[in-house]
Formats: C-alpha cells, structure tokens, sequence
C-alpha cells in the first residue's frame, strides 16, 4: 500500500495544493506549530476532516518520520451527492443509487463498485468516516469498475437519506430484521439500497429514516450472506425491473 499515503507535514499540504483526491488524513493528537496549523487550514478550506489518533496509529503506517500526519491519497475523484442528483434528473434517468454504511472490507468494497457499475448504478455513497479505505486494492477488486462510477463521499449519512427523500428517492435499507423480500418491492422508481457493515449492518440512524427495510429469503442453516454478494443479488434484481420500464 506504499503507493496509497503520504506522510509529512509539507509533503501532505502540497499533495492538497495540488489537487490530489484526499481519502483520509489521520493527525496526531495535540500536535502544534506552524506548520500543522497551515495545514489544519488548508483541510477546513478543503472541508476535509482529519482523524486525530495517537502517535501509535501513525507508527503502524510507517516508521519514518511522518510528522505526525499520514494522509491516504486516492486516485478516483469524490463528489457530492448534491450536485450529482440534480444531474441524475436533468438527463432524463430515473436515480439508481447505491449508500454503504461503513462497509469497511477493502475487497468487498471494490468488489461491490464493480457489480454496481455492471448493473448500472449511477452513483455510490459512502461515509466521510468509517467506510473502507479507496486504495489500489478496492480499484484492483473493482477491475477498474471505480473509474466508471461517480464516488460520493457524504458526512452525515443520515442527513444524506433525508436529502434524497426530500428529492424524490425512496430509500430501502437490506436488514435481516425486514418482513418484506427484496424482489416484493418497486425499484422502477427514483431509489436508493442501502447495504450496511460486514459486523453490524445499517446504523440505527439511517436504518430508522429509511422508507423500507428489504431481506433476501434464506433457506439454508448459514443465515447470513457476504454483503458482496447480497448486494449484487438486490441490484440486479433492480436492474431487471428497470428493463421492463
């Protein structure tokens, strides 16, 4: 992963001067100077929020001198949900969105990208904080599916579903504590899935401003599927309704 961060405090304020895509910038705790107030300024300006962590965290990324800031850079570019929808609607498409909460696995997570593209998502939202990581593993996972596809990275998910709904687009969140199948509901319309963490699932938060909660039938003793796989069940089945329009 050496290709995917940077490290040291100027090296960090170029890489954004420069217009690098910024996936996430980890500073350690009760650092000061001049420098790293630059660059704390330089973030705000950028509206990227760092991660404070200890100095540990830092020493497990790279035992050179990293100043006490490790910033991740990503070669695919992030958008705001905001200015992709309106964009979404002006063409003419009916909105097919995909939101991840905090799926954290870097393969499952490239992986997803890839089937969502193939199955004609137009846009993929995932959390400021908490998500996986957009590194050359996920871009290699996605067989390059990650170029293709708008990344929209949002800071409140839940202020996200809200601003959808307000959009038009109903929200449907894939939860083993759904009554409803997936294939009972109507994807023909303005939407959104919502596939959650590999652990947890959906936050309470989004789960709870969510229009519908949506499963798939489970027939077997192993009750649960990977989320990669989930995924790509619920969006073709989207797909396949999408063609009949």
């Amino acid at each position: 992963m050496k290709e995917d961060f940077i490290f040291g405090l100027r090296p960090v304020i170029e890489a954004i001067e420069a217009g690098k895509t910024v996936d996430k910038v980890f500073l350690q705790n009760a650092l000061q100077g001049d420098i790293y107030y630059e660059l704390k300024n330089l973030l705000a300006k950028h509206k990227i929020r760092p991660n404070y962590v200890p100095i540990e965290k830092l020493n497990r990324f790279t035992r050179k001198n990293h100043q006490g800031v490790v910033a991740f850079i990503s070669d695919v570019p992030f958008h705001s949900i905001e200015n992709i929808l309106p964009e979404i609607f002006e063409s003419g498409k009916t909105p097919f969105l995909l939101i991840l909460d905090r799926l954290t696995d870097v393969r499952n997570f490239g992986a997803i990208c890839r089937t969502a593209e193939c199955a004609g998502v137009d846009a993929v939202i995932i959390p400021e904080k908490g998500g996986a990581p957009m590194n050359s593993d996920a871009i290699k996972t996605s067989a390059g599916a990650m170029y293709n596809i708008k990344i929209c990275k949002e800071k409140n998910l839940g202020h996200t579903v809200d601003f959808l709904q307000q959009s038009g687009v109903q929200v449907f969140s894939a939860t083993e504590k759904a009554t409803k199948l997936y294939y009972d509901v109507d994807f023909t319309q303005p939407c959104a899935i919502v596939m959650g963490n590999e652990e947890t699932g959906i936050s309470k938060e989004v789960l709870h401003h969510s229009d519908e909660k949506i499963k798939l039938p489970m027939e077997g003793k192993t009750q649960s599927l990977n989320v990669s796989v989930a995924c790509g069940a619920i969006l073709f089945e989207a797909t396949r309704q999408r063609m009949k329009m």
